[in-house]
Order: structure tokens, then sequence, then C-alpha cells
């Protein structure tokens, strides 16, 4: 009941969980949809962030299948976009990655200066014990562990105090590191925790993450705490969806993917179409591993086709190859010869491989102020992988499909996210956490396709219709002639 209520509500652009409740006080429409029930926005609320987490997948992919036995969505066109969305968070309460890491750099520096202070300025112990270490310690040992090292100066502090109480200079070491430099450090630690691989993170929602959103009104490119919603569709049905916390769409396809095919699409797609976002060597691999046609643009794809890209002759892609010599000839007729390749990691963790080449006796060089501006002789990278990849992805696009599917891409996916975002007017997350960010969009995604198969099969009952009175009015011209 509370499940149809909601969808319902989400439907009517009715987000709040005080406003449904209300509108089950009001609205003849949601009292025949609980039967009369009256739940309050707590029930509403609970129901929404906690039970839904582990059956809105279930729920959501019961409307895809049975979108497709219906015939409104075939699974053969994946059209993907993403879009940000912004976090029930306040935009003030941000925590940037490098401002942790360096003020933790220098509370580091400040915790060792003091434990080296305390090493030389502590007599009382070097009478006491000598040469040798204190007790917890133990003889010989070497403290090379920071946080270990300052926990064991706190205990030799203890010792000391017990030994001279009035010493003034101890207590206010022992003060410092207790109730500054280790509440401080403790945050800092913890801050990165909760980063993890992010560049930041907000205080009221730890799972936000600051990004630059389109909805600009002050027009500052503000940064603000929110997610990556990657949303695929077909015929503006929505077949999947996935809430990521970094803001680049090139390290989301793949766990995109990986979540529909667990979860949402009853089979897998033939073909996906993305734009130059997504078109990064790792995703290329992983479509062509799962046999899905790739009509997803790269970097540069529209600005290779441009007079002023062709006309350069210092680019790199524009540098003529001997296949023979395995070298490139420079526009002064220079080689750059192969010296080897090198293996480079990514921040996903994909691997590739760079074949380097480079120029010999590039001093004195005419041309050398348009070519390029280095010291040293000019060196270029090249993935042979990645430019045939790149080459399979041209023709495709520029194939008559493609470019049918590439005039369809923004009719469909990103005019379904100005459905969801302008029209159904949801700008922000109401719930907090990436678990139940994703179960709100979900619901939002289930209201979706039900108002648009709703208003396809009017459309196409309307089309029947009118065809049926053509025909209608053909017989009666012709039976009165």
């Amino acid at each position: 009941m509370l499940l149809k209520v909601i969808v319902y509500a989400y439907c009517e652009k009715i987000y709040s969980s005080r406003r449904i409740a209300k509108a089950l006080r009001e609205n003849i429409h949601f009292m025949w949809l609980s039967g009369s029930n009256r739940p309050d926005f707590r029930t509403i609320n609970r129901f929404r962030s906690s039970r839904l987490k582990d059956t809105i997948d279930k729920v959501f992919a019961s409307i895809v299948e049975l979108l497709v036995e219906e015939g409104f969505v075939r699974l053969e066109d994946y059209f993907l976009d993403g879009t940000k969305i912004e976090a029930n968070a306040n935009k003030y309460s941000f925590v940037w990655k490098k401002s942790v890491e360096r003020n933790k750099a220098n509370l580091t520096e400040k915790i060792k200066s003091l434990i080296n202070h305390i090493d030389q300025s502590n007599d009382n112990e070097n009478k006491k014990y000598g040469n040798g270490d204190l007790p917890e310690t133990g003889e010989g040992k070497k403290q090379e562990d920071l946080a270990e090292k300052r926990n064991q100066k706190v205990k030799e502090i203890d010792v000391a105090l017990k030994g001279n109480p009035k010493d003034k200079e101890l207590k206010k070491m022992k003060k410092i590191i207790e109730k500054d430099y280790l509440p401080r450090l403790e945050k800092y630690e913890n801050d990165l925790e909760i980063m993890g691989n992010r560049n930041s993170y907000s205080k009221t929602d730890n799972e936000a993450t600051f990004m630059r959103m389109k909805e600009d009104h002050m027009l500052n490119g503000q940064l603000k705490p929110g997610y990556n919603v990657q949303m695929a569709t077909e015929d503006r049905f929505v077949l999947s969806y996935s809430i990521h916390q970094k803001p680049s769409d090139s390290t989301t396809l793949i766990p995109h993917l990986e979540n529909a095919f667990e979860n949402h699409l009853p089979k897998t797609p033939k073909n996906i179409n993305a734009d130059a976002g997504y078109g990064s060597e790792q995703n290329y691999e992983y479509l062509k591993e799962k046999e899905i046609t790739a009509y997803v643009k790269f970097q540069n794809f529209h600005y290779e086709q441009t007079k002023k890209f062709k006309k350069n002759i210092y680019r790199t892609e524009n540098l003529t190859y001997d296949k023979s010599s395995d070298s490139y000839v420079c526009p002064n007729n220079k080689r750059l010869n192969y010296k080897g390749t090198i293996t480079k990691k990514t921040d996903a963790g994909f691997t590739t491989q760079r074949r380097i080449y480079q120029s010999e006796g590039c001093d004195g060089c005419p041309l050398r102020t348009q070519c390029y501006e280095a010291k040293y002789d000019r060196k270029i990278e090249i993935s042979s992988n990645l430019n045939e990849h790149k080459q399979k992805a041209r023709e495709l696009l520029n194939s008559p499909k493609g470019k049918a599917l590439r005039s369809r891409r923004c009719v469909d996916v990103e005019q379904t996210f100005g459905q969801i975002k302008h029209n159904m007017q949801f700008k922000r997350f109401l719930l907090r956490g990436i678990k139940k960010v994703s179960v709100e969009f979900g619901i939002i995604a289930i209201a979706h396709n039900i108002k648009k198969r709703w208003t396809t099969a009017i459309k196409n009952c309307y089309k029947e219709l009118f065809l049926l009175i053509e025909r209608f009015n053909i017989y009666e011209i012709k039976s009165v002639a």
C-alpha cells in the first residue's frame, strides 16, 4: 500500500513525507490508493528510507520487464548519460582533501618537534635511567612509527610526572599532546577515511561530493554537494540508473553497466550510445569484452573533423607514421624514433601500454616554437590499443546508423533528464546517504516510466482511433458515391 502511495505521490510531484501524509488526509485519490489508511509522515519516511533499500531494484526491474513484454522497449539501443543532482546538505559544509592533508602534515611536524624537545629536555629521566630507554620501550628498539612513538612519549611523561609531579613544563607538554594534537590528528585521519579516493565531502551528508552544477544561479561556478546520477533510456523510458560519488563520467560506465546487468535488465542491450565523457580505453575494452557495439564518442571526436584540426600539422594525430621503421615524421622531416614502452595505471586501476617516440636534434629547428615548448627534444606517447578503438568508434559513429543514434541520443536520455529535473521539479534529493539517495531516484524512475507508459498507450489508442475514423470516412464516401 505504501509503495503505491509513494509512487503516485512522486508522479504528482509530491516528495515530502509530510505532504504525502497530508494528501492521504485530504486527496480522494490518495485515500482510494491507501484504502483510507492514514500513516503519519514518520511511517512514510521510514518505509521510503529503510524498508525499500533491498527491494527497490526488484520493483524497478519488474517495471522494465513489463515494458519489454508490452513492446514499449526492445533493449536494442542503450542511451547513457549523466547529470548532477544536489544533495540534501549545506553547501558550505565542505571538507577538502588537500586542505586536510596539508594540515595533517603540519601537525605531524609539530608532534615530531615536540617529541624531539621532550627527548632533549628530559634530564630527570636521564638521571634515573642513564643512557637506556624507559622500561616500557624496551632496550635497543627503534620507534619508527610516529603514532607508536607519540603514544610512547605520553607514557614517558606520565612516568616522569610520577617522579616529579610539580614539573610544569612536562604538564604543559602533556596537555598540548592530549588536548590539542591527538584530537586534531584523529579528526584529520577520520576525514581522510571518510573521503577515501574522493577530493571532498560534506559534513552534513558524508557520502556527498562537491561538484559543479548546471543550476548556477549566482553565476560564480560555486561547487555544491551532490551526486552523479547515471541513467540509461530507450524511447525515453528509463532502463537503468546508478548513483556515483565522483563527478567524472568516464569512471562510472563500468559500475553502472554491472549494476544494470545484475539488478535491472532482463538481457544485455545490443548497442550503447554515449558522449565523449565515456570514451576511455578501459570502457572500450569492457564493451568489447561484453560484445556490445560501442557507439561511444571519444575526446576531440568533433574537433578532429574541423579545418583547424586538420590544418594543424604539429598535432600528434597528424604526424606521418612510417610503419617500416616504426617511427613518426615531423613537419621538418625529422624522425621520432621508438624508445620503449611504459605501463601506466589509471585511478580506476586499469593498466595501459604506451609506446614512447622521441626526436633527436630539435635544437636549432626553425619550427620548434610552433611544434612544442619543452626544453628537450620532442617526445610523444602513443597507445596503439586506444587508437584502434578510436578508429572503430569513428567508423561506427560516422556510419548512417551511427549518425541516427547520435541524433536520437539528444532527444532520448537528455530529454528524460529534462522531464525529471524540470517538469517533475526534482532537482534536489531529500534523503541522505548514497543508498537512500539510490532508493529515492529509483522511485522517481518508476514514476516516470509509469507516466510515460500511460501517455504512450493513450497516444497509441488515439492513433488507432484516428485510423479507424479515417477508414470509416473513406468507406462512407465510397458507399455514398
